[in-house]
């Protein structure tokens, strides 16, 4: 079989251009990991020492928790009280509840507040809601509310008068009695299971834990009425409870968060509900405001 000169030409072109092909590198993979790494310093904010409790427990073992000022103004207020005055210190994890919360505080309901804590307190459960917030909604559809998103880097929804913070995994809230009690700030819990949104609204949620979440979340499971420790189970001592303004700088920790109005954010909200990497055969094309965790990071040194 004879090639004419211009069908050589053309077969020794798709060779080179084929050779070529394969030596092209492949485009990265974008992954919510890559997005993180990957974002300018611009994109994250330092979390203020005074918005930071450290809780210590026993085994020395450190459980982390960012407050929400802004949602639960009043909660939070005591809640810094609180640990000012070491009020939790030798006070216990009582409670913990198979996909739902662990519990803490003074389980025999005996031990007096610090003077001046503010109670009753009002029912801390959502602000009211306008456009200056500033919020970063999801374009898709929430279970429990109209919309759903970020404000300053917290999850929450809307439904157009008022904003509140939603349960997620991790969400810590202020245990209360039935209404109109709103709880003190002394009792909390923190969420260790799927999302419990039916209480949003209902409970004061008062902040997150940022580190230390698998030291609540491996913890016996309780085996009295609502994971309540039996009488067999001896509860989780917690040995201090100190704000990091309140610690030494050399001991004081310092995170950061993403910026939920910044580019890297909305990039990384994106690739969250739209996964293409190997493992992943059918993209969801949607995600929970839950499984949107926003990205909390130790500070880096200069």
């Amino acid at each position: 079989m004879r090639f004419s000169p211009a069908s050589f030409a053309a077969v020794i072109a798709m060779v080179m251009a084929l050779s070529a092909k394969a030596q092209t590198p492949a485009s990265p993979v974008i992954t919510p990991n890559s997005v993180v790494t990957d974002s300018p310093a611009s994109a994250w904010k330092a979390i203020p020492a005074d918005d930071i409790l450290v809780m210590t427990l026993a085994g020395n073992k450190r459980v982390v928790i960012q407050l929400a000022p802004w949602f639960s103004q009043g909660h939070v207020g005591n809640m810094r009280a609180l640990a000012k005055a070491h009020w939790w210190d030798a006070t216990s994890i009582y409670r913990v509840q198979d996909n739902y919360v662990v519990q803490w505080g003074d389980r025999s309901e005996k031990k007096p507040l610090p003077a001046g804590l503010k109670t009753p307190l009002p029912e801390d459960y959502s602000i009211p809601y306008r456009q200056t917030l500033g919020m970063v909604k999801l374009p898709f559809r929430d279970s429990y509310a109209q919309v759903a998103g970020f404000i300053d880097g917290w999850p929450v929804a809307t439904d157009g008068k008022a904003a509140w913070m939603t349960h997620c995994y991790g969400s810590v809230g202020a245990g209360r009695n039935g209404p109109p009690d709103a709880g003190t700030g002394a009792e909390l819990y923190a969420v260790i299971g799927h999302a419990p949104r039916q209480l949003d609204r209902n409970i004061a949620v008062v902040g997150r834990v940022i580190d230390g979440m698998a030291n609540m979340a491996s913890l016996p499971r309780g085996t009295a009425e609502i994971g309540m420790y039996g009488a067999e189970q001896v509860p989780t001592a917690i040995l201090s409870v100190r704000l990091a303004s309140d610690m030494p700088d050399a001991e004081r920790p310092q995170f950061e968060m993403m910026d939920t109005a910044s580019k890297s954010f909305a990039d990384y909200m994106h690739v969250r509900a739209n996964r293409k990497d190997d493992f992943y055969i059918a993209p969801a094309g949607g995600v929970d405001v839950c499984n949107v965790p926003v990205p909390i990071r130790t500070k880096p040194l200069k």
